[in-house]
């Protein structure tokens, strides 16, 4: 019985020589990485491969799925950000820029798109007035329900045949690991 995706999977066990080494094509098996790395990385490289890989992809896949509501993966996830941090739907642009792992300077320009387009505005910070907080309008909070629901449903179609159980731990491995990653470059 084979495991499920396996065909997918690179071969990581049989060492290819580097005259076997395609000269070109998408993407190189981690096999082809053996005589390069010390074997007491292998699982490290292993995860790092599969989780710069994948993403990337969904990187691609969260813009072309989100191309139809004009929106780009930084709005998206503002806008998500500010939903799902509950009414009043209100975060620093800082915090926003935590959210998004994006710079500030970045966070600053799609702030100001999100604001050109009336998703969102500045509004005084109850607990400190020399500071503004972005908000979610009206529209705001409309687009966030709307993409994400799009987002959700492609979603859910696209990532094949993983079960409930295997999404749960997926999720669950890689909360653990953004956090572990979160601690490492705030000690930084």
């Amino acid at each position: 019985m084979s495991t499920p995706g396996a065909d997918i999977v690179p071969d990581v066990t049989t060492p290819i020589e580097h005259d076997d080494v395609p000269d070109e094509g998408p993407v190189p098996t981690l096999g082809q990485l053996e005589k390069y790395v010390d074997p007491k990385h292998w699982s490290t490289v292993e995860v790092l491969v599969w989780v710069f890989r994948t993403g990337r992809q969904i990187e691609a896949w969260l813009a072309d799925t989100l191309a139809a509501e004009g929106l780009d993966t930084s709005e998206y996830a503002a806008l998500s950000s500010l939903w799902m941090r509950g009414e009043p739907h209100r975060l620093s642009a800082g915090e926003i820029a935590d959210s998004l792992v994006q710079t500030t300077g970045g966070t600053t320009k799609t702030i100001r798109r999100l604001e050109d387009r009336g998703l969102v505005r500045r509004v005084a910070d109850p607990g400190d007035g020399r500071r503004a907080l972005i908000e979610l309008t009206a529209n705001g909070l409309e687009m966030a329900r709307v993409t994400l629901d799009l987002v959700l449903d492609s979603f859910d179609l696209d990532i094949g045949n993983l079960d409930t159980a295997e999404r749960s731990e997926l999720g669950e491995r890689l909360a653990r690991m953004s956090g572990e990653l979160d601690d490492r470059l705030r000690r930084r």
